[in-house]
């Protein structure tokens, strides 16, 4: 997520602009303001890889949805646009020579220190309000944990998962194994020590 934003409000094509002129340089938007995105840790880059292979292989069967990693932009309000970690779309028009998805059905964003405030409020906030989305995934880097938020009935039923447990995203039926998930991931003692207080 974005670390610094700028002092003065722009508008949503000057932000395009900026995009098209800083190549290598990722912003998101939000309200005029734009905040220039952070790397990632190892930990947080591993899983994110971890579960856009493991999806983008199941998915090779199903060739109606499409599974998207950061690079691709996505409109979640006219005045905010964001680049989640991992995106699945199944809708024909986030499909083809676009760049900006608009239709997510299913959203990880994998934490960390510097973005979990915002993946846990702002960004939540904005894409639960989206009516295509089914499932929304926060995935820690820290200690092997996920939650998710999916759409039953026309509420949001909240669910957490272990080590042990396995990942269903209804919205596409699939499973995944948190093993899978955090394969080659290594964690800090000190983390799963704060986790136990």
């Amino acid at each position: 997520m974005a670390t610094e934003r700028q002092m003065q409000p722009i508008s949503v094509a000057e932000y395009f602009k900026l995009e098209e002129n800083t190549s290598g340089t990722r912003y998101e938007y939000v309200d005029g303001y734009v905040y220039m995105m952070a790397g990632g840790s190892f930990n947080h880059d591993a899983i994110k890889a971890n579960i856009q292979g493991l999806i983008w292989n199941l998915l090779r069967k199903q060739s109606r949805c499409n599974i998207y990693i950061f690079d691709i932009k996505m409109q979640v309000t006219e005045r905010r646009y964001y680049y989640p970690d991992v995106v699945i779309t199944c809708d024909s028009r986030d499909q083809g020579t676009g760049d900006l998805l608009k239709y997510p059905r299913t959203i990880f964003e994998v934490l960390s220190p510097s973005t979990e405030t915002m993946d846990r409020r702002r960004k939540m906030r904005d894409y639960l309000a989206l009516p295509t989305l089914e499932e929304y995934f926060l995935v820690d880097s820290r200690v092997c944990r996920v939650e998710m938020y999916r759409r039953e009935a026309g509420k949001w039923v909240y669910y957490l998962f272990g080590l042990e447990d396995e990942l269903e995203l209804a919205s596409i039926d699939l499973h995944l194994s948190m093993g899978e998930v955090y394969e080659k991931v290594h964690f800090d003692p000190a983390d799963a020590e704060d986790e136990g207080e």
